[in-house]
Parts: structure tokens; sequence; C-alpha cells
């Protein structure tokens, strides 16, 4: 099997800016909760775990992660 150098695949500009955009939204994330360390740090150990358990699994649901990556490969933001 030979590769056709007539049928060239060029990359799309979308997947980095996708990336980019991911990797924004997730530091964005971080940096909420690190403002809020000072009030979770006030609470007592036993309720520390729970809240940081939560804010570390939220995000997924929270931030349009999925959207986004259907947008990097199709170019279509919603699903009809």
């Amino acid at each position: 099997m030979t590769i056709n150098p007539r049928h060239h695949h060029q990359p799309s500009w979308r997947k980095p800016v996708g990336m980019l955009a991911i990797v924004a939204l997730i530091l964005l994330w971080a940096v909420l909760v690190g403002s809020l360390s000072g009030w979770i740090g006030s609470l007592p150990v036993w309720a520390q775990v729970p809240v940081y358990v939560v804010l570390g699994v939220v995000w997924i649901w929270l931030l349009p992660l999925k959207q986004l990556m259907r947008w990097m490969e199709t170019g279509i933001w919603q699903k009809y």
C-alpha cells in the first residue's frame, strides 16, 4: 500500500486552537479551585477531602470539552 502524494491531507487549524482552548479551560478551573483554597483550608480535614474530590471531578461535566472536541474534528459546535 502506497501513499499517493497528490492526495495530501491538510491539517485543520481547529485542532491546535482547540487544544489551547482545552488547556486554557483546565487552567482557569484550577485557578478557580485554587482561589477557594483559603475557604476550603478553614474546613476540617474530613470535610476538605470530599470538597476537593467533587471539585476535581465536576469540571468534567461543567466544561464544554465534548462540544469542543467535536468542533475540533468536524467544525460543528452543536450536535443536530
